[in-house]
């Protein structure tokens, strides 16, 4: 999605562009628990690629870790979602792809069901259990909520373009208004600050 800003200062549509790429919290997993894996790929490498897979976002549903009731490490319904993966025996060498992670939460599930995991051999079988909870991409890449940000210049003066990729975690125009809200409280938050030192 592609938005034009008119009469928007420079320094706030790049901080609007930085914070629609990786300050927008998203799910992604977070800690994965392997009860079974006879595959090829070690089980830091399985966590690794799950952790990769983006996941549907409702941020009108769940909260951010820090910022959840609960304030237990363990997390809550709240602030957490379980997702299982269980590949079962198979005689044939096959691919696992992300359609076979079922969730707790309908809306909490991988954008594709197309992501491949790992491949099976005959015999082969992983189980897991997986927490997604929501991060911001200033954390780690895998909570990023869009794959591009980018700001251009138009002919135009005061005029400028922001394109916005999602992950598919969030629509576009969620993670602009998101960006906004979020830009806003952080401009309050900053005023607050620069007043409490003229004190």
């Amino acid at each position: 999605m592609s938005i034009k800003l008119k009469g928007v200062p420079l320094q706030y549509a790049n901080a609007l562009r930085r914070i629609c790429l990786n300050g927008i919290p998203v799910f992604a997993i977070d800690t994965v628990d392997i009860i079974e894996n006879s595959s090829v790929l070690p089980d830091e490498g399985l966590a690794h690629r799950l952790g990769l897979i983006p996941i549907k976002t409702d941020l009108s549903r769940f909260n951010e870790p820090s910022k959840c009731d609960c304030q237990s490490e363990t997390g809550c319904s709240n602030c957490k979602v379980m997702l299982v993966l269980d590949s079962g025996d198979s005689d044939v060498t096959r691919t696992i792809l992300s359609n076979e992670l079922t969730s707790e939460d309908e809306s909490v599930k991988p954008t594709s069901d197309k992501i491949p995991i790992v491949q099976l051999a005959a015999g082969q079988r992983i189980k897991v259990e997986c927490y997604a909870r929501l991060g911001r991409g200033t954390e780690h890449a895998k909570w990023n909520s869009a794959n591009i940000s980018v700001l251009t210049e138009t002919n135009k003066e005061d005029e400028r373009i922001l394109t916005i990729e999602s992950t598919g975690a969030l629509k576009p125009e969620q993670i602009i208004i998101a960006g906004v809200d979020e830009l806003s409280n952080r401009l309050s938050e900053f005023k607050e600050i620069i007043g409490q030192l003229k004190e």
